[in-house]
C-alpha cells in the first residue's frame, strides 16, 4: 500500500482542477463574441455574413434608428464576423462559460441613430457609417475641406433623390427613334 501511495505521488495530478484553476486555452480558441459598440459602424456586414443568423439589423418602427443584435444561443463561434468587420468592432474572446438563468440574458443589443435624407427627409443610412466613409476620406488626404462638406451634402442624400437630380428635365430631351443626347438649350 504505501508503494502505490509513493507511486501516486510521483505521478502527480492526472485531471485539471477545474473550475477551481483556469484552464490553459490555445491562442486560436474561438469563445463569446466580444462587441464594442462605440466602434461599430452599423454597415451590416457581420449580419451578412453570420452563417447562423445569431447577428441581425433591423429597422425600428419609426426608421429613427437601427438595432444590432447578437443572440449568443444561435451564435456557432465560427469568426465570420470578425474577418468581415471593417473597425474591428466585434472580435471572438476567449470567454467559453456562457450558461445563464434567462433566455433573454443571451442578448446583446445596440441602437445607431439614421440619417435623414437632406432633400426629402425620409430615413436612409445609418449616420455613423457615413461619418467613417468621410472620416477614410479626411485621413487618407485624397480630398480638401470643400470637397468634403461637398461628399457630406452628396452621403446624406438618399439614392431616389440623388437620380431625380441626375435626370435632365423632360423639355431637354430630344425623344425620338433612338435615345439622343440633350437638346441644345
Amino acid at each position: 500500500m504505501l508503494k502505490l501511495i509513493k507511486k501516486v505521488l510521483k505521478t502527480g495530478k492526472a485531471t485539471v482542477g477545474y473550475p477551481f484553476t483556469p484552464l490553459d486555452l490555445a491562442p486560436n480558441f474561438r469563445g463569446k463574441p466580444q462587441y464594442t459598440a462605440q466602434q461599430c459602424i452599423a454597415c451590416g456586414a457581420c449580419a451578412n455574413a453570420c452563417p447562423s443568423n445569431a447577428l441581425t439589423m433591423t429597422t425600428a418602427q419609426d426608421g429613427e434608428s437601427i438595432r444590432w443584435s447578437l443572440f449568443l444561443g444561435r451564435c456557432i463561434f465560427c469568426a465570420r464576423c470578425e474577418e468581415v468587420c471593417p473597425t474591428a468592432a466585434i472580435k471572438l474572446s476567449q470567454e467559453f462559460e456562457l450558461a445563464v438563468w434567462r433566455k433573454e440574458d443571451l442578448y446583446e443589443t445596440a441602437d445607431f441613430p439614421v440619417c435623414q435624407c437632406r432633400e426629402c427627409g425620409k430615413p436612409y443610412a445609418v449616420q455613423k457609417e457615413i461619418d467613417f466613409a468621410l472620416s477614410l476620406l479626411q485621413e487618407n488626404g485624397a480630398l480638401s475641406d470643400r470637397q468634403i462638406a461637398d461628399r457630406r451634402a452628396q452621403y446624406e442624400t438618399c439614392p431616389a433623390c440623388k437620380k431625380l437630380h441626375c435626370l435632365s428635365s423632360t423639355d431637354r430631351i430630344d425623344i425620338g427613334r433612338h435615345m439622343t443626347t440633350e437638346a441644345q438649350p
